[in-house]
């Protein structure tokens, strides 16, 4: 009996010993798997949306052209709001049989890669853009194309992220560009070129936008509305510090050396203003010392597209500009004698934390028609327009109060004494973060809202103000585009309406937006969840958090409709739960939102994150705190880092990209914004210690995988090395991929890193088993990779 007792007890034994082995065999993902994923990338989701309107282009003549998608191809559509019609631009088989044999290569009437278009002759005679190519086509008969002599307006190239490297004149008769330093012009119709400047030299150079992460050919200048007078200035970064990469390469490598001032470095780069004139070629230095290479909004002298912190008068007589402190607390408008080079400081604004010009973009606005400073402050919490005289430099009243921020300021109009503004937060009810458009009068009255729908609106405004392109949808659903009144927001002509029908066949799943409260436990913060086609309530997922701390952007980015965020989905459809929320300390809300962790950069939102994911948890049962994830790039690098070792317990796994874990060495513009500048104690400690990652690498337990590009120009790979360094001297274990000669946003090696961010996360946050070396196809630029300053 006993023995019988035994078998059978031995036999129960082996038989759980085997139960239990299965339980822990890893699930096996398999490249069909990877392959479902891969179908919620941008590449196959993308070309399923038909019929939106981006990037509308106003003529001069009041029309504006589009380019809609639908599953037949590509059309070029022309738009008259006056007479409210469209139609297609132009004969789409002559033109393209015009241009193959211009080009000799074939050329599909269906997949036109136009970039720019002007009509004539009453759109008889068609000018396109193909390329960095113009070609003048004749289609009033077979529809012959020649090349224009001289090439697109914006040559003679085109710099990093597609923008054009020479700036065109008002009249389009010019363009201005740098080469060796000095500034030249070229005439567009005849290619000939012209050298303004001489006395350019080697980091000494005339309109360059090189300083830290920027480096590029690309021109920084303001025209005179006459196309008479250029106003720019000579950099100086002669004694700037310098940045060392050095690149890959079987025998010696060329050192690869940039000028790259630091957080807190006693030299920087300045800015010397000059005004040139065109005709006689004469460069006249204004009378100011050297400015700091600052913007009063973004880390970089020029924010955006142009140099919108200097403005001419209409009639070229004077030139208005801000100077920006170095930690950026100080703000001067000035204006200058054009004649003379005499500059005058009108007014001036401080803060004790970090001014900026607007949530988005430059909202200061020159009127010296009426005498007056259209100037954005947010002084009482909120971003808001105010005016002052330019005689006396005094404030005679505030244009716009109230909830809410204006975002960016699209026209003023002098004699009706009329303006036009973008604004967020000022609905109730709505999400904050949607964009609505507005006028009100110079006095403060007539508010008007101008876009009714519930949603975030995307604004083109035509350039004699009379109608503007309103293109609106909300995350979960596609809108439509209309042409409004600009005078009252009536609809003049319906556009077209987005159709996802075939984006819903093939299992798009949309945006869930959502609401927590914040650290403060009182403050509303607004996020996006992604969850699995299959999603089934009744199991458990893990949770990833997509981060990006700011300050002078979210994680989420705006809350226009987009088939897909990044691999978001893609990667949720691997079994995960995905969200992003944007925490305290990213703009768009108050200024005390936004200045929520000013001078602590360590903090990252990461308390915010913890906060709403703990939300979610105990509202959603089948979300699983207990594993949770985080990943980021950047300054989504930086602070996936500082929650892996603030919050240890919390985020089991980490994947850390090109991050600035250390913002003493990256440029100096960005921390000394967001962060001060740098005091160093008696005692060896300073203020940025608290931010420095390398500092708490210690703390590790979870899983953490750092990769950084080898030439990463941005965010140099020093940044991941310093962590790197201070991980090993801490015994602690991770994981590092370095990827050889790429960038910041790693180009080609872009799918190799989100395969290997998959299998991370599906083998240490769901413990499973992916696909051995699963080939991921190429993909579009990695929209993350941006970079911290983005």
């Amino acid at each position: 009996m006993f023995v019988r007792f035994a078998r059978l007890a031995g036999a129960l034994a082996a038989g759980l010993f085997a139960v239990g082995a299965a339980a822990q065999q890893p699930k096996q993902f398999t490249a069909a798997d990877y392959a479902h994923s891969e179908k919620f990338l941008g590449p196959t989701l993308n070309p399923l949306v038909y019929h939106s309107v981006e990037r509308p282009t106003w003529l001069e003549d009041g029309r504006f052209w589009y380019r809609d998608v639908s599953a037949e191809g590509t059309q070029f559509v022309v738009v008259n709001p006056a007479a409210g019609v469209k139609g297609p631009a132009f004969d789409h088989a002559k033109l393209a049989v015009g241009l193959a044999e211009a080009t000799g290569k074939p050329v599909n009437a269906h997949k036109l890669a136009i970039t720019g278009l002007e009509l004539a002759d009453g759109d008889k005679t068609v000018t396109v853009t193909v390329a960095r190519s113009r070609y003048k086509c004749d289609l009033s008969g077979a529809g012959t194309c020649v090349a224009v002599k001289g090439g697109a307006p914006a040559a003679p190239g085109v710099g990093r992220g597609g923008r054009p490297e020479a700036v065109t004149s008002p009249d389009k008769s010019k363009a201005a560009f740098i080469r060796n330093w000095n500034l030249w012009i070229r005439d567009v119709a005849t290619g000939n070129e012209t050298q303004l400047t001489t006395d350019g030299v080697e980091n000494y150079g005339y309109a360059t936008d090189n300083a830290g992460w920027t480096h590029s050919n690309r021109a920084i200048l303001a025209w005179s509305a006459d196309s008479k007078k250029i106003a720019t200035f000579q950099q100086d970064q002669r004694k700037t510090g310098e940045m060392y990469l050095v690149p890959v390469v079987v025998g010696h490598p060329k050192l690869q050396v940039l000028k790259y001032p630091l957080t807190g470095d006693e030299n920087v780069t300045m800015i010397e203003r000059v005004i040139i004139d065109v005709d006689s070629r004469k460069v006249l230095r204004l009378k100011a010392p050297p400015d700091q290479h600052r913007s009063t909004l973004c880390d970089d002298v020029a924010c955006g597209e142009g140099w919108p912190d200097t403005q001419w008068s209409g009639d070229g007589k004077t030139l208005a500009f801000v100077s920006t402190s170095r930690d950026h607390k100080q703000e001067w408008f000035k204006i200058a004698d054009a004649t003379t080079g005499d500059v005058r400081e009108v007014m001036s604004e401080t803060v004790a934390t970090f001014y900026e010009s607007g949530n988005g973009r430059v909202n200061w606005k020159y009127l010296p028609e009426s005498n007056e400073l259209l100037w954005f402050s947010e002084r009482d919490n909120w971003g808001q327009l105010y005016l002052y005289d330019l005689t006396s430099g005094k404030l005679k009243s505030q244009v716009t109060h109230g909830d809410g921020n204006v975002t960016e300021v699209l026209r003023v109009d002098q004699k009706t004494r009329t303006l036009w503004f973008v604004g967020v937060g000022k609905e109730q009810g709505r999400d904050p973060y949607y964009r609505q458009f507005y006028k009100i009068g110079l006095d403060g009255k007539g508010l008007t809202l101008l876009s009714p729908e519930n949603a975030d609106h995307t604004i083109t405004l035509s350039q004699d103000g009379k109608y503007f392109v309103d293109a609106h949808s909300t995350p979960e659903a596609p809108g439509a585009a209309v042409v409004r009144a600009a005078a009252d927001g009536k609809v003049v002509l319906p556009v077209a309406t987005t159709d996802i029908s075939k984006l819903a066949a093939a299992g798009w799943v949309p945006d869930v937006p959502f609401t927590v409260k914040g650290r403060d436990g009182s403050t509303d913060l607004y996020g996006m969840l992604w969850k699995p086609a299959t999603f089934d309530a009744a199991k458990k997922y893990p949770i990833i958090n997509y981060v990006y701390p700011g300050p002078q952007t979210g994680s989420c980015g705006n809350r226009s409709f987009a088939a897909t965020r990044g691999d978001r989905q893609a990667l949720a459809e691997l079994g995960f739960i995905v969200v992003c929320i944007d925490g305290m300390g990213t703009p768009g809300r108050t200024k005390k939102f936004h200045e929520a962790y000013f001078g602590d950069l360590g903090d990252n939102t990461i308390p915010d994150q913890v906060a709403g994911m703990q939300q979610l948890a105990a509202k959603y049962p089948w979300i699983d705190l207990q594993q949770a994830g985080i990943w980021g790039h950047s300054g989504g690098g930086n602070a996936t880092a500082a929650a892996m070792f603030h919050y240890p317990d919390f985020f089991k796994v980490g994947i850390a990209e090109s991050g600035n874990h250390d913002n003493r060495v990256y440029e100096d513009d960005w921390a000394e914004k967001w962060s001060g500048l740098v005091v160093k104690n008696a005692d060896g400690t300073s203020n940025y210690d608290s931010q420095a990652n390398q500092n708490y690498a210690k703390n590790l337990k979870g899983r953490l995988l750092l990769m950084h590009g080898t030439m990463d120009d941005n965010v140099p790979p020093n940044e991941t090395l310093l962590l790197v360094d201070a991980l090993i001297k801490a015994n602690k274990d991770f994981d590092l991929i370095m990827i050889p000669n790429v960038p910041h946003g790693y180009g080609v090696a872009g799918p190799y890193v989100m395969r290997r961010r998959w299998d991370y996360f599906v083998r240490y946050l769901q413990g499973g088993e992916p696909p051995k070396e699963y080939q991921m196809k190429p993909q579009a630029p990695n929209p993350e990779a941006a970079g911290t300053e983005d």
